[in-house]
């Protein structure tokens, strides 16, 4: 299994992940709800280790 270099900025609510090959995508967070540019997905944390996501098409 190889190593994986991830590393994430926080900026407020803006979060910009980086990966070993550079800029990666944005993130936004408020309170539970989350949204990723990469996959343009909604994300609402639950409790535990359970959250909801909603995918969007990218068409």
């Amino acid at each position: 299994m190889g190593l994986v270099f991830r590393k994430r900025k926080k900026f407020g609510p803006l979060i910009l992940n980086f990966t070993e090959n550079g800029y990666s995508s944005w993130s936004i967070k408020i309170g539970k709800w989350s949204w990723n540019s990469r996959s343009r997905a909604h994300r609402y944390d639950l409790p535990g280790p359970f959250s909801w996501k909603q995918d969007k098409s990218r068409s």
